[in-house]
């Protein structure tokens, strides 16, 4: 597509299956692995760094119809800006999925602090919907470690160690029939509905 000069914008799937988190999808884009460290991707299909970011930015805000507002820093455009745990092109590839934002200011309003910049962070916004799973589970970030989970009162689900995938897993046992535990290799088959 690239090649073609067909417009492409870079993103998450953003469900219980995929993060929010940009830098997990940016990493994916350059090194062509899993968040696990399984490789997918031969070189010939990863990204530059830069190339990865242009399209999570300028490549997204043509889709939104917003090019030429955002996603460039430059003259006339949203001038959203945050501070980050580390240099994304220096940063060695395997820590790029670990980047975190430390200050982000939306509209010349901090809306997110942390570490030195904590004091400065806004009170939590409500979870919306009022039924998402992210309020009962959390989102990216949640507990990962299975003690930590339990007394975070998480079920856990033997392909599901961390507790994400359950309540979507209970879900489809119970409206579809039983779930195959080896989905592709991945565990699971219950994220795929």
């Amino acid at each position: 597509m690239l090649e073609l000069g067909i417009p492409v914008g870079a993103g998450t799937d953003a469900t219980r299956v995929a993060s929010y988190n940009p830098w997990l999808s940016l990493y994916w884009l350059v090194a062509g692995k899993t968040v696990g460290g399984a490789l997918l991707y031969p070189d010939t299909n990863r990204l530059s760094r830069e190339e990865a970011l242009r399209l999570y930015t300028q490549g997204s805000s043509w889709f939104s119809g917003e090019a030429g507002k955002k996603g460039a820093i430059a003259v006339g455009q949203l001038a959203d800006v945050t501070a980050l745990t580390e240099d994304y092109f220096s940063v060695p590839e395997e820590k790029i999925k670990g980047i975190e934002s430390v200050l982000t200011i939306v509209d010349g309003q901090i809306v997110y602090g942390a570490q030195e910049f904590q004091g400065f962070d806004p009170p939590p916004v409500p979870v919306l919907p009022e039924w998402s799973p992210i309020k009962v589970y959390g989102g990216y970030g949640a507990p990962s470690d299975i003690g930590q989970s339990a007394r975070a009162g998480i079920p856990v689900h033997s392909s599901d160690p961390d507790g994400r995938f359950n309540a979507a897993h209970q879900h489809h046992k119970k409206a579809e029939g039983p779930c195959y535990s080896d989905f592709w290799g991945f565990g699971c088959d219950c994220f795929a509905f």
